[in-house]
């Protein structure tokens, strides 16, 4: 299985790159991992809701770039499904098993995904209804795909 997760912005504090590299190496045996930085659209603080759709529109357009047109498209989303670790794992088990290999999953801005990236999407998923820095999404993430695999093989680890 071949999983990119997108994502806007890079990465700075040095505890979430070393966590993210470190699950990224777990992952090795069960999948190939890749992390595509997109850059953020520098936007002042105070913004009307026209400058922050645009603010997700040009990020949204660095990100579908960066799409293989084949991948299937999972966007973090607050409003998607909520999953169990057990359904995340069943999900990726169908997509492999029925030839849908290539798994994209997209982490927005700081003001979320763009229209037309959602529209995209194959599926939302919302790790909860609490907003997270999108910078710690990326950890949390890498965890629950590494989490996935374990549970797919049978391997001790997510309980």
């Amino acid at each position: 299985m071949h999983i990119q997760i997108l994502t806007v912005g890079k990465l700075k504090e040095r505890y979430l790159v070393d966590g993210i590299a470190e699950y990224v190496k777990r992952l090795g045996p069960y999948a190939k991992v890749q992390i595509v930085e997109v850059p953020d659209e520098k936007a002042p603080e105070n913004m009307s809701p026209a400058e922050e759709r645009q603010v997700r529109e040009r990020e949204g357009e660095r990100l579908l770039a960066k799409l293989a047109p084949d991948a299937y498209v999972v966007a973090l989303a607050i409003d998607g499904e909520m999953w169990t670790s057990e359904q995340l794992a069943g999900s990726l088990d169908k997509l492999a098993t029925y030839g849908r290999s290539q798994v994209a999953f997209v982490i927005g801005g700081s003001l979320g995904l763009s229209s037309e990236l959602l529209r995209r999407a194959d599926m939302r998923l919302s790790f909860g209804r609490m907003t997270l820095p999108h910078q710690l999404m990326r950890l949390v993430l890498v965890e629950q795909i590494y989490r996935a695999m374990r549970i797919n093989r049978g391997e001790p680890y997510h309980k």
